[in-house]
């Protein structure tokens, strides 16, 4: 059974979730194309910083109302909506981390999968 059936492509899908982060003013936005690494668990991450809780659950619902506005697709898992300080919204292809400025600092998830491509989204 194809689990991807009825997805969209997950680089579209890395478009929308960027385009719901913009929408919102996330900061420092950046894409992991990690359709090249070796054991990765998707083909992109969408990372992203904000400056309030506020703003990351403006931010997260942002990117989920676009994905579904867009794709008609919801996220296939949720973390982080208590604790405010990474909000990580799964789509199985496409991974969003939302993370206070402190935290994306502290696990530096660009370091750890120094092996993707990082294409840097312009504000």
């Amino acid at each position: 059974m194809d689990v991807n059936k009825g997805l969209a492509p997950s680089e579209l899908l890395s478009e929308v979730v960027v385009r719901g982060m913009q929408e919102k003013k996330a900061s420092d936005i950046v894409v992991l194309d990690l359709r090249n690494v070796k054991n990765a668990v998707a083909d992109y991450f969408v990372i992203c910083s904000g400056n309030s809780d506020t703003q990351i659950d403006a931010i997260a619902d942002s990117v989920d109302e676009q994905v579904h506005k867009e794709l008609k697709q919801n996220p296939w898992h949720q973390e982080g909506k208590s604790n405010k300080e990474w909000l990580l919204l799964d789509y199985v292809d496409v991974v969003a981390h939302i993370f206070k400025k402190e935290k994306r600092e502290y696990y530096s998830l660009e370091n750890l999968w120094g092996d993707a491509k990082i294409i840097s989204i312009e504000a």
